[in-house]
């Protein structure tokens, strides 16, 4: 099982942490929402329980419950930025079944 990060996506995180200045990685899980089933969730982590899955991706630490593994596993994140507004995290996520019109919610069929 892994998750990882584009290098981009990696630079992102690790200006944010530094900018934070404290901070062991990034948090990524799922929650249940919208018309299909589940939605990311992203926060930086300051805190590693028992229940974590660490990762390493060009150096940065991504921080996943083990309940949201099956969910996540082999998902590439990435951060694109098209302009000011419109900039964020991209989920390359190969075990998505289906995906809402609005494209904020999935399914892992």
């Amino acid at each position: 099982m892994a998750i990882r990060l584009t290098p981009d996506a990696a630079t992102h995180v690790q200006r944010m942490l530094e900018q934070r200045a404290h901070g062991l990685g990034l948090r990524v899980g799922t929650k249940a929402s919208g018309c299909t089933g589940f939605a990311y969730v992203v926060d930086y982590a300051d805190t590693i329980t028992p229940d974590d899955c660490v990762f390493e991706s060009h150096g940065v630490r991504l921080i996943v419950n083990r309940q949201h593994l099956a969910q996540l596993d082999g998902t590439e994140i990435d951060f694109v930025s098209n302009n000011i507004s419109n900039s964020g995290f991209e989920f390359r996520n190969p075990n998505i079944r289906d995906m809402c019109g609005c494209g904020e919610s999935f399914n892992v069929g």
